[in-house]
């Protein structure tokens, strides 16, 4: 069971996201800029935010959730862990009684993999224990956006519809204030006590949920630890007696020593996503913006630390200790690391168990582990927080009391915690039919593997956590790594704030990406990024700082 986690990958991206069929920690690293008011009513302004005091108006009251007590607790922000071994003979209920009436309504989700029948066995039982009948409209995830954006455009909208912070743009972006309803009276304050696995969802993942100055959405939390992990083959490295690189020249230094591309054997791959952590730089997107201590707001690519990070990728590269197929941007990192080409490769947290499971066969002494960040010149690093939510599930305008309460019990259900009925259910479907226990562990049978997918798990999630009965020392040690770098987070001035930036601006960082890229193998030069960064502020950057700090104080600070 693999909650809050996403399949194993080279990097953050809208598919590892979403590729188990439990998700939580977004894999967009940094934020996309979300539609919100500035404090404006139904259908109101277009950009913007609602923070502060108007906020805290319109989130629900938080309460824990006490029917699971993990193993290891959540600390410094991380996700809490699973450790234990499954008991279905004593998982706790989250759900006593069935919420839902069984008035069918329909769904609107992206759905990664085949999708299954309508009638299939999982959401035939699902229904059954929820006290649902939904009629799912599953779309490939890959191309939801545009499906998403044709269907906002129409005037016939399924009653429920999930979400992702990636396809908020342009006039998406526009819509969902305009289409999706107020939850407020359904779920502000203590109304939320109805719904108590709703209840538990801690309150910065609701306050992301606000858009156009309304509760709209029902969010999927996520841990505020940075979920871009440097993986290194600790088997490879006890092997040779390395040490684990404490700085940013301790790791060139290692990496030279570890190179020999005669036993084709490279220290690493690009590590610009891991680098960006390890010289204390902003997130992207609306994170980015930051009010310092001399009380300037600044975004990420007007500090110093920005061409810091890329200087050193770029020594790297320059170097010969990065793989060649990196240099070439092609191929999968991940596969080179697990074939011990490459020996360090930054990437999704969730590789920790996906490589880990994949190589316990045709690898046994496969070991991967995470090393801690660090500041450039050594000690502790400068980490920022993630969005506390990335994905969401709304309810559209003018939807019947009775869709509205069966959707919101869907949820509820989809929202329970590790260690209940409920969660197993949501994960594995009918013990017999989608899965069987072998020694405390869950293993789905073929047809779990065709219909348990990632449908159910995207109305709601819990609050962040981690689980793999499986492998439970994967659990403890993503758990003890995240909680190690949690003691370093910080958060930026727009933590927490839904923001949508004027359209004008809408492509004003986009060349950065591939300009990165690009600089970091060689193929362009110092002066021209330092030229892209005064382009981005005479095209626009410079008005949007103005823009920002209108909006910042408007609404107080997010930190």
């Amino acid at each position: 069971m693999t909650p809050n986690s996403a399949s194993a990958s080279s990097g953050p991206s809208r598919r590892s996201f979403l590729a188990s069929t439990a998700v939580a920690t977004a894999a967009v690293a940094g934020g996309m800029p979300l539609l919100a008011a500035c404090g404006g009513s139904d259908g109101g302004s277009r950009e913007g935010t609602t923070s502060g005091k108007a906020a805290d108006k319109l989130l629900p009251t938080y309460i824990a959730s006490t029917v699971a007590k993990p193993d290891i607790p959540s600390k410094n922000g991380s996700a809490a862990g699973f450790t234990s071994k499954i008991d279905l003979a004593s998982l706790a209920t989250s759900v006593p009684d069935k919420l839902g009436t069984g008035a069918p309504f329909t769904i609107l989700s992206p759905l990664w993999g085949t999708p299954p029948k309508p009638d299939c066995a999982y959401y035939k039982a699902l229904d059954a224990a929820a006290g649902t009948k939904i009629t799912w409209q599953n779309q490939d995830g890959n191309t939801y956006g545009q499906k998403l954006g044709a269907v906002l455009a129409s005037s016939s909208i399924p009653d429920m519809v999930v979400v992702p912070s990636w396809n908020l743009v342009g006039k998406i972006a526009s819509a969902v204030s305009a289409k999706f309803m107020d939850l407020g009276p359904y779920l502000a304050g203590d109304k939320i006590k109805k719904y108590p696995n709703l209840a538990a969802i801690p309150s910065d993942s609701w306050r992301m949920s606000i858009f156009g100055g309304a509760l709209r959405g029902i969010p999927m939390p996520a841990a505020p630890v940075t979920n871009i992990v440097p993986f290194y083959r600790k088997d490879i490295f006890d092997k040779k007696g390395y040490t684990v690189p404490k700085s940013a020249d301790e790791f060139l230094s290692w990496a030279k020593e570890a190179t020999s591309a005669k036993a084709k054997v490279w220290a690493c791959g690009d590590m610009r996503w891991a680098a960006a952590s390890i010289f204390g730089l902003l997130p992207a997107g609306p994170l980015g913006w930051n009010i310092g201590a001399d009380g300037k707001l600044t975004y990420r690519i007007e500090h110093p630390e920005y061409l810091e990070h890329l200087e050193w990728v770029r020594k790297l590269f320059d170097a010969g200790v990065v793989h060649p197929d990196d240099k070439a941007n092609t191929g999968d990192p991940t596969q080179r690391f697990t074939a011990g080409q490459t020996l360090v490769v930054n990437s999704d947290m969730s590789g920790w168990y996906g490589l880990t499971a994949q190589q316990a066969k045709s690898n046994p002494g496969f070991e991967m582990d995470g090393m801690d960040y660090f500041a450039a010149g050594g000690g502790n690093p400068t980490l920022y927080a993630v969005p506390p939510a990335s994905i969401w599930s709304m309810i559209r305008k003018g939807a019947s009391k009775e869709t509205i309460e069966n959707a919101l019990a869907a949820a509820n259900f989809a929202a329970a915690p590790f260690g209940t009925k409920e969660r197993m259910f949501v994960d594995y479907g009918v013990e017999g039919t989608h899965y069987t226990v072998k020694n405390g562990v869950p293993v789905k049978t073929d047809l779990g593997n065709q219909e348990v997918n990632n449908a159910w798990v995207l109305l709601a999630a819990p609050a962040p956590y981690l689980a793999h009965p499986d492998l439970p020392e994967v659990t403890r040690k993503q758990v003890e790594w995240q909680q190690r770098q949690g003691a370093f987070v910080k958060k930026t001035s727009t933590y927490g704030m839904n923001i949508i930036e004027p359209s004008r601006y809408a492509n004003l960082s986009s060349p950065f990406e591939q300009l990165e890229i690009d600089y970091v193998r060689g193929n362009k030069s110092l002066s021209d990024v330092q030229q892209a960064i005064s382009t981005w502020k005479s095209s626009g950057g410079d008005k949007l700082r103005d823009w920002y700090k209108q909006l910042l104080d408007k609404n107080g600070s997010g930190n």
